[in-house]
């Protein structure tokens, strides 16, 4: 790939990452709107099929439903679409109705951390010292930002946050390697609908939530799926397929700031000292981690897939109107 190109790819996988992280950051103030009258697994569902929805469009028109793709890649899609689109989500969903934010955005974001780990040890992403001290400076940010938080605390609430950090991390994981053979868009498409059908059996339930929900209530729960599930997971996607999944991940320490400064400016609530420091460090964490390792760090064991060296991830071959299973990586 030429320079011009690698330049512009690059650019892209930084507004794809910038784009991820206001999506989600986003969703936590949503979440506050709506989960007091969606239920965990009734609200996931509907994300999931809103964003399936969504997302068929544009799927449809780039490869004119000629979608096909191996066993093992469908199996990939599978798993991660049940362990972080569906668990992780209700987990979330539910933590937050026993635990404060703050608490819930400390406990979750043990997950970067343990991407960090998993890909050096599964992916041969190794262990640069960047982004492992990095990643503890951020996580230091987000402690302090939960400090200004309520202190409404409960074991039930501590397990569902420390569940959706290990759930979180197993499918990033998973979802790096489902992308080594499937396209972004096909594969995030897949992954809701498959959700939704896991899903179909709380359908009555959302159902009976929605008649007596609000409309603003019910137009918070559609743009959960709108945005922060289908804008949000594809553009996470489409970064994770062309950057280490470690380094990647500890971009999300940013959330909880962004999502500060979004209930700041769309709800009036003015931060506390806390996040706004918090907010700052965890902003300077994620500078540390984005410093290139020395050449030679990669030190991870390969228990997926080969090695392939000290390789630099570059954008896939474009697809050409399937997701073919075995596909190189880009």
């Amino acid at each position: 790939m030429s320079e011009e190109l690698t330049t512009r790819a690059s650019g892209k996988t930084v507004a794809a990452v910038v784009i991820a992280v206001l999506a989600w950051a986003s969703a936590f103030v949503v979440i506050r709107d709506v989960g007091h009258a969606i239920s965990p697994a009734p609200m996931t569902l509907l994300r999931l099929a809103v964003a399936g929805v969504a997302l068929t469009v544009p799927v449809v028109a780039r490869h004119r439903g000629a979608v096909r793709l191996s066993r093992k890649s469908l199996l990939l899609v599978v798993i991660y679409a049940v362990v972080w689109l569906v668990a992780y989500t209700i987990a979330i969903n539910a933590a937050e109705q026993h635990v404060d934010a703050g608490t819930t955005a400390l406990l979750v974001n043990i997950a970067p951390l343990l991407v960090a780990f998993g890909a050096g040890m599964f992916l041969g992403e190794g262990y640069p010292r960047a982004l492992i001290g990095g990643g503890v400076v951020a996580l230091a940010g987000v402690a302090i930002i939960s400090l200004g938080g309520v202190a409404h605390r409960d074991w039930i609430g501590v397990v569902l946050s420390v569940a959706a950090a290990v759930l979180y991390a197993g499918g990033v994981l998973v979802q790096k390697v489902a992308l080594r053979s499937i396209n972004e868009f096909v594969a995030i498409w897949l992954g809701c609908l498959i959700g939704t059908v896991v899903l179909l059996p709380w359908a009555p339930q959302l159902a009976g939530e929605l008649a007596a929900a609000s409309p603003g209530e019910i137009t918070g729960a559609v743009y959960l799926g709108l945005c922060p599930t289908a804008l949000g997971f594809t553009a996470w996607a489409y970064a994770l397929r062309r950057m280490n999944a470690g380094r990647l991940t500890v971009t999300t320490y940013a959330i909880p700031a962004v999502s500060v400064l979004i209930s700041w400016l769309a709800l009036d609530e003015i931060p506390t000292v806390f996040g706004l420091v918090g907010g700052v460090i965890c902003l300077i964490g994620i500078a540390i981690s984005r410093r290139t390792p020395a050449a030679g760090t990669r030190t991870g064991r390969v228990l997926f897939g080969r090695r392939r060296g000290r390789r630099r991830e570059t954008s896939p071959q474009p697809c050409t109107g399937m997701a073919a299973g075995g596909g190189r990586r880009g």
